[in-house]
């Protein structure tokens, strides 16, 4: 049976998300507008919530399940750039630069996301000094990250990266740090790590014959985190 998501609540100050987001910044009139003015969609896994190169025209934010960021390359295939989960926000660099989305948004499982239409952001903006403060810091850090994975991708060798890719979603999808499996598919986890679907696979059963991860399926349950951190790090 499909589990039923939770709605999100009509008032921001409810939302048990709202402290682990740009939200946590906000004052209780600005929570008060924005709860007027947002809206929320559930979403299937694998519906798009926005596509890349469309116009921006709210803040998303993930109130439950898990999103893939994804950009089409040269040869017209989408490669994964990051994932998002509860209390995530998307779309605000296009948002601050006023251009066309860089990413599209895809939903890994079923998802709740609330958005606040832009207008209201750029309020925020204006007006919060502590919002935008928050919304750098989530800008510098993106960037980081990213230009993080690119030097990896040119220096690590494939085994490292997939390493490091387990590690990476395990954070993402075991938040409270238990063994929880991790739902992505053979694609995706090639799309991530810069690879072809059947080395990915072939590594995949490598570390499941050295007892370092589980599989069932497209789940893959990490088993000795600390064997596959010192394989992530060898080249760092």
């Amino acid at each position: 049976m499909r589990n039923t998501p939770t709605l999100a609540p009509s008032n921001c100050q409810n939302c048990p998300r709202r402290q682990n987001s740009l939200l946590g910044c906000c004052q209780l009139g600005e929570l008060n507008l924005i709860s007027d003015s947002k809206s929320f969609q559930v979403y299937q896994k694998g519906q798009v919530i926005f596509h890349e190169g469309s116009r921006v025209n709210n803040l998303y934010c993930i109130f439950q399940g898990k999103v893939k960021m994804t950009k089409t390359g040269g040869d017209g295939k989408a490669q994964i750039m990051r994932f998002t989960r509860e209390g995530d926000t998307m779309g605000y660099r296009a948002l601050m630069s006023d251009a066309p989305y860089a990413c599209s948004a895809v939903a890994l499982e079923e998802c709740v996301v609330c958005t606040v239409p832009r207008p209201d952001v750029l309020s925020l903006i204006e007006s919060n000094p502590q919002f935008t403060r928050a919304l750098l810091r989530q800008l510098t850090d993106s960037l980081n990250d990213t230009e993080t994975r690119m030097l990896h991708m040119t220096y690590k060798p494939v085994r490292e990266r997939l390493a490091g890719a387990l590690l990476l979603l395990h954070r993402t999808f075991c938040q409270d740090g238990s063994n929880c499996s991790i739902p992505i598919s053979r694609e995706d986890l090639a799309s991530l790590i810069g690879t072809a679907t059947e080395t990915a696979s072939r590594l995949v059963s490598e570390f499941k014959e050295e007892g370092l991860i589980a599989t069932k399926g497209s789940k893959i349950t990490i088993l000795n985190a600390a064997t596959l951190t010192q394989i992530s790090t060898q080249y760092d």
